[in-house]
């Protein structure tokens, strides 16, 4: 643990890589139009990588261009004011190899949101940081 400012903490990768490891949902960070866009996702950390589920848009479309995404984890207790925050930045891209396909199925990364969501796309860290709130 490393005291970066009154009240943070930065977290190591093994922490951070702890707190990536149960999968849930998550925000992935994209350019789109020169701006900076949001979106949650549900994923799985699979093998080393953040991989998600979308359909065309948006997401699919800076994973096939390999584009630089960041993608953000968290959790925040209002009650103790309490809770850390997990940043991976990386190039995303589309799996497209049926055995690596078949592979990320089990996993069951299911998007919450409805329509079509067939395509995976796994995020390679580049870079990967994090913090924790601390009361005391």
């Amino acid at each position: 643990m490393v005291l970066i400012d009154e009240g943070f903490e930065l977290l190591t990768t093994e922490e951070c890589l702890d707190l990536l490891a149960p999968g849930g949902v998550g925000r992935v960070g994209v350019t789109f139009a020169g701006l900076p866009v949001i979106m949650p996702v549900n994923y799985a950390y699979v093998d080393g990588e953040v991989v998600f589920r979308t359909g065309e848009g948006t997401k699919l479309n800076a994973a096939t261009a390999r584009a630089v995404v960041a993608f953000e984890v968290d959790a925040y207790d209002p009650g103790s004011a309490a809770g850390w925050s997990v940043l991976v930045i990386g190039r995303s891209s589309v799996v497209t190899d049926p055995t690596e396909l078949a592979h990320l199925d089990d996993y069951e990364i299911t998007p919450w949101a409805g329509g079509t969501r067939n395509n995976y796309v796994r995020l390679r860290p580049e870079l990967i940081t994090g913090r924790r709130i601390t009361t005391g």
